[in-house]
C-alpha cells in the first residue's frame, strides 16, 4: 500500500491530457485501486487530475462513497436533491411512495451534477407529510438506464465546463430504499463530506500543479501540510461542530496558500494558468452555506457568543 504523501511527492506525473468525463473516471479509477479511504482517493485522483473540474470529479465520487459505502466502486454516481423550489427538505416534491410492494419515485430533479454520464442516482425524495406537517424525507437509489428516468444535460457552466449537469425527471421509477431519514442521514451530512472531499482532490491536483511548475519546496511543503490536515478531519462525525469548526480552519489556511501561490501561477504551463483563472469560481459555490455552518457550530460550542465567525 502507498503512502499518500511520498506518493503526492514521488509518483511520476500522467501527462496524456484527460479529454472528457470517461477518460477522467478511467484515471480516477487508477487512484482508487491504489488507496482505500475514500478521503485518500480523492486526493490522489486530484493529483492524476489535469484540471480543477475532473479534481471536482473526484472529491465528488468519493464524497458519494463516503455517504453511502455500498455504492458500486466502478460507477459514476449523482445526488439529486435539489428541485424547483430548492434543495430544502420542504421544496421537495419529489414522491417516494409504494405500489403492489415496490417502492416508486415520480418528480423531477433540476440539478445532478454528472449528468447523464451517471449510472445511479441517489435521489431524496418525500414519503408524505410527518405528523408536525413536516415533509417526511427518505433517501433512495435508482439506475439510469431505467426507462422511467429522462436525463436532459444542461449547457456548460462558465468555470469548470467539462463537468456536466443535467436535470431529471423521473416517472414511476423502480428505487431501492436507503436506511434512515432522507434529510438528517444523507443531504444535510453530504453538504460537509461533499466540502471535505471536494477540497482533498483540489489539494491533490495543486501539488501536481506545483511540482510540474517546478514551485519552490516551501510552497509545497506547505500544499503537502493542508493535505495532510483535511485527510485528518473526522468524516465519520460530518455532523459534529468540532468538524465543522475545524474544517472552517482548514479553509482559512487553504486561502492564505492561495494567495501566498498567487504569483506561482506564471510559471505555470499557459492553458494550465488559463483553466485555472476560468475554474476557481468553483471553490466558491459552497462558501455562503459552509459559513453559516461554522457560525452554527460555534454557537453550540459557546452558547451565548456573539462573536461573528466568517468562513473562507
Amino acid at each position: 500500500m502507498d503512502t499518500l504523501l511520498d506518493f503526492l511527492l514521488t509518483e511520476p506525473v500522467a501527462a496524456a491530457p484527460l479529454d472528457d468525463v470517461a477518460a477522467a473516471w478511467t484515471r480516477h479509477r487508477v487512484a482508487a485501486n491504489r488507496f482505500e479511504q475514500p478521503v485518500e482517493v480523492a486526493i490522489a485522483g486530484g493529483f492524476g487530475a489535469d484540471r480543477l473540474g475532473f479534481a471536482f470529479l473526484s472529491g465528488y465520487q468519493e464524497a458519494l462513497r463516503t455517504l453511502v459505502p455500498d455504492l458500486p466502486e466502478d460507477e459514476l454516481v449523482a445526488m439529486c436533491a435539489t428541485e424547483e423550489g430548492g434543495g430544502h427538505p420542504a421544496a421537495i416534491r419529489t414522491t417516494l411512495t409504494e405500489r403492489d410492494g415496490a417502492w416508486v419515485l415520480d418528480g423531477t430533479k433540476s440539478f445532478a451534477t454528472m449528468g447523464s454520464y451517471a449510472r445511479r442516482l441517489v435521489v431524496i425524495a418525500s414519503a408524505g407529510t410527518a405528523p408536525d406537517g413536516r415533509n417526511r424525507s427518505r433517501a433512495c437509489m435508482v439506475e439510469t438506464n431505467d426507462a422511467g428516468v429522462r436525463l436532459t444535460d444542461h449547457p456548460a457552466l462558465s468555470f469548470a465546463p467539462e463537468v456536466p449537469h443535467a436535470s431529471v425527471t423521473l416517472t414511476g421509477v423502480p428505487a431501492s430504499l436507503l436506511p434512515g431519514d432522507g434529510y438528517l442521514d444523507y443531504l444535510k451530512p453530504f453538504r460537509t463530506i461533499e466540502d471535505i472531499h471536494v477540497l482533498a482532490a483540489t489539494l491533490g491536483w495543486l501539488v501536481r500543479v506545483a511540482r510540474v511548475s517546478d514551485w519552490p519546496r516551501a510552497s509545497r511543503q506547505r500544499l503537502l501540510t493542508l493535505v495532510a490536515a483535511v485527510r485528518g478531519l473526522d468524516i465519520d462525525a460530518p455532523g459534529a461542530a468540532g468538524v465543522h469548526i475545524a474544517l472552517g480552519g482548514v479553509f482559512d489556511s487553504f486561502g492564505a496558500v492561495l494567495a501566498e501561490i498567487e504569483p506561482l501561477w506564471q510559471s505555470a504551463d499557459p492553458v494550465t494558468r488559463q483553466r485555472w483563472e476560468r475554474d476557481r469560481p468553483l471553490l466558491a459555490t459552497a462558501g455562503r452555506v459552509r459559513a453559516q455552518r461554522l457560525t452554527a457550530a460555534w454557537r453550540v460550542v459557546e452558547p451565548g457568543g456573539d462573536e461573528a465567525v466568517t468562513g473562507a
